[in-house]
């Protein structure tokens, strides 16, 4: 026989009250209708659940071994509505980030502290690494979603939502940088000792680009994979560099000036990289909108 979690409830109502005018208000049913599921259970089982009288109603042995296990299942199916519950609103379950170190670094700790504050129980894991790793990570399923700047091409299995764009300038120590407040050429960068990052990154990737669009042939000096390693160079006097604005606070504790960079003009546009035609999880969403909110934050 297979008794539903309904039956069993009202089973227990009538166990614990020994009443069936007592278990049909607890059930929020008539007493007609708990007195049939009483008899529908009777009669599943070959055996009487309960001695009846007129004054009391008490189980019988079947009753009360029915009783021990009813409690337990009972019990058991309410903790796991609750675990769906919690995942449903989002207070339960895990958020995979891929993510870029310079995005990660700027977005992913305040956010995550915030939405921590609501959904502590929210298991959050960070891998960052570069642009084709995170579209990598995504796309085959390893992250729930992406922190990574646009694209170069459209992707059929991904879809890129931007979060806000950063826009290229001058890394120097203040007695380096050419007087004025102004906007500056990238041929600021002729004859001054360029600090480059690693060939694959994308902020390579743009300085390259900009200096063939200004028609300019600056090398590249260093290749540097870490951000810290280009701040300490910087400082050090080594030479110059051209960094995204949000990158700053991750060179290090150095006093170094920026100043915005055009002709042309190069801003890298951050978002958010998540799979086609899939439904991500209920605290992936929430932590979708906290990443949003903080990105808001930050234009």
């Amino acid at each position: 026989m297979n008794f539903t979690p309904q039956q069993l409830t009202a089973f227990l109502h009538l166990a614990r009250s020994g009443s069936f005018g007592e278990a049909a208000r607890l059930h929020g049913v008539s007493q007609p209708a708990l007195s049939r599921t009483i008899q529908q259970m009777e009669a599943a089982l070959g055996r009487r659940l309960f001695d009846r009288t007129t004054r009391s109603v008490v189980p019988t042995p079947t009753g009360l071994e029915l009783r021990r296990i009813a409690e337990a299942l009972v019990a058991e199916f309410d903790s796991a509505a609750d675990d769906l519950a919690r995942f449903v609103e989002g207070r339960s379950g895990r958020v995979a980030v891929a993510a870029l170190p310079s995005i990660a670094a700027v977005l992913l700790p305040p956010a995550i502290a915030r939405f921590r504050e609501g959904r502590p129980d929210v298991e959050i894991e960070v891998r960052d690494g570069l642009s084709g790793s995170v579209l990598e990570a995504v796309s085959g399923g390893g992250a729930d979603l992406g922190l990574t700047i646009r694209p170069p091409h459209p992707q059929a299995a991904l879809v890129y939502r931007s979060l806000l764009s950063d826009e290229f300038g001058l890394v120097c120590r203040p007695g380096d940088a050419p007087g004025g407040e102004g906007p500056l050429p990238w041929s600021v960068f002729q004859g001054r000792p360029f600090i480059a990052m690693a060939a694959a990154s994308s902020v390579r990737q743009m300085t390259d680009a900009a200096f063939l669009q200004a028609g300019l042939a600056v090398p590249p000096l260093y290749g540097c994979a870490f951000l810290g390693t280009v701040g300490h160079m910087v400082a050090t006097g080594l030479g110059v560099t051209a960094l995204p604005r949000l990158t700053l606070s991750l060179l290090g504790p150095f006093d170094l000036a920026w100043r915005r960079l055009e002709r042309p003009v190069m801003r890298r546009s951050m978002g958010i990289v998540t799979r086609a035609g899939r439904s991500p999880a209920p605290a992936v969403l929430e932590f979708l909108a906290q990443l949003e909110r903080q990105a808001k934050s930050l234009r």
